[in-house]
C-alpha cells in the first residue's frame, strides 16, 4: 500500500472506475504502472487512471481528449472526455491495453504504427487545437542538461542544439499549424485494444497537436541514424507509412530532407536526457547513450537539410 497521497487516490480513482463499468469485476489489487514527475498511471483490472503532470491546462487537455474520442479507429478513446481533479492534478481514466513487449524488439509493431501515424496526419484538426509539444520537450530535456552539471558530452550535444532552426528548438511558432500530429511517438504509446490481441492504437494525448508531422517519424529515424534501429525495421516503418500516403514525407525519392531537422532534434533530446540521468547517478554512459552523443557530435560538423519554408 503507497503512502503517497496522488497514488493512493489514483490507485482508488482507478479502481472506482473500473467498477462503475463492470458490476462483476474481478478485483485484485490496484498496481501503480508508472510513477513520474510528468505523469502517474494506475489500473485496476480493464480501467486506467492517468494523473496528467502539474500545470496542465484544462482547457487544451479537453480538446486533446475530444480528438482520441473522435478518431476511435486511430486514438485510444477516454472512458470519459472531463478529466477529474485529484490532489490538483487532472486525472482521466481510459481502458487498458496490451503494450508492445519491450523484451520482444522483433515484434515491434512497425508497420501498424506507420499506419496509425498517416491516418492521424491525415485527420482534420479540430478548432482551437493548440501546437503539438514536441519541440517544447526538447527544450526542457536541453534545459535540464544545461543545469546538470560538467560531463564530456553536453558541449556536442549543446552545438547539435543551437545548428538547429528555432522552431525546432521551440524558439518560434511552427511552420505547420494544419497538420494533427502526435507529438511523442514511440513504441510505449502504442497498445493493443482490446486487450491482449486487439488491434493496434496509439496512446497518450499529451502532446498532440497541429505541427510538422515528420517529428512523429523522428525517434525511429533518429535511432536508425545512429545505428540503433535496424535498417529493416526503419525501411518497413517509412515503407507502411508511405503506403498509408502519410503526408510527412514524399511518396517516393529521398525522405531526409523532411525528416533531417526532427531527427536532430530528438537526438539531442535523448542524448540530453542520457546525460542529464547519467550525472544524476554519477555514472557512466551506457552503448546506446554513447551512441546518441556521438551523433550529436557528428551532426557539428554537418549542416541540417531543410524542407523549404522550415529553415527558421
Amino acid at each position: 500500500m503507497t503512502t503517497n497521497p496522488l497514488l493512493s487516490g489514483l490507485t482508488a480513482h482507478a479502481t472506482a472506475a473500473a467498477h462503475s463499468r463492470t458490476a462483476a469485476c474481478v478485483c485484485g489489487a490496484a498496481v501503480v504502472l508508472a510513477d513520474r514527475p510528468d505523469a502517474a498511471v494506475a489500473r485496476h483490472a480493464d480501467t486506467v487512471a492517468k494523473a496528467h503532470s502539474a500545470g496542465t491546462d484544462p482547457g487544451e487537455l479537453g480538446v486533446r481528449l475530444a480528438v482520441a474520442a473522435r478518431l476511435p479507429g486511430i486514438l485510444l478513446p477516454p472512458l470519459d472526455p472531463t478529466p477529474a481533479d485529484l490532489h490538483g492534478r487532472l486525472v482521466t481514466c481510459w481502458p487498458y491495453g496490451s503494450p508492445v513487449d519491450p523484451d520482444d524488439p522483433g515484434a515491434a509493431p512497425w508497420e501498424a504504427a506507420a499506419t496509425l501515424l498517416a491516418r492521424l496526419h491525415r485527420s482534420p484538426a479540430p478548432p482551437g487545437l493548440p501546437p503539438m509539444r514536441g519541440p517544447a520537450k526538447a527544450a526542457r530535456a536541453v534545459a535540464r542538461l544545461r543545469a546538470a552539471g560538467p560531463h564530456p558530452g553536453t558541449a556536442s550535444v549543446l552545438r547539435a542544439w543551437a545548428a538547429l532552426p528555432a522552431w525546432a528548438r521551440a524558439e518560434a511558432p511552427l511552420p505547420d499549424t494544419a497538420t494533427l500530429c502526435h507529438g511523442d511517438f514511440h513504441l510505449g504509446q502504442l497498445v493493443r485494444h482490446p486487450a491482449p490481441d486487439g488491434p493496434w492504437l496509439l496512446i497518450d494525448v499529451d502532446d498532440l497537436g497541429t505541427g510538422v508531422p515528420a517529428w512523429d517519424l523522428a525517434r525511429p529515424a533518429a535511432w536508425y541514424a545512429c545505428g540503433l534501429l535496424p535498417p529493416n525495421a526503419w525501411h518497413r516503418f517509412l515503407a507502411a507509412y508511405r503506403a498509408a500516403a502519410g503526408p510527412a514525407v514524399p511518396a517516393d525519392g529521398d525522405p531526409w530532407p523532411a525528416l533531417d531537422v526532427p531527427a536532430r532534434a530528438l537526438t539531442v533530446q535523448t542524448a540530453a536526457r542520457a546525460i542529464t540521468k547519467a550525472v544524476a547517478a554519477g555514472r557512466a554512459l551506457d552503448g546506446a547513450e554513447q551512441a546518441v552523443v556521438d551523433a550529436c557530435h557528428r551532426m557539428g560538423t554537418v549542416p541540417p537539410q531543410f524542407t523549404p519554408g522550415f529553415a527558421t
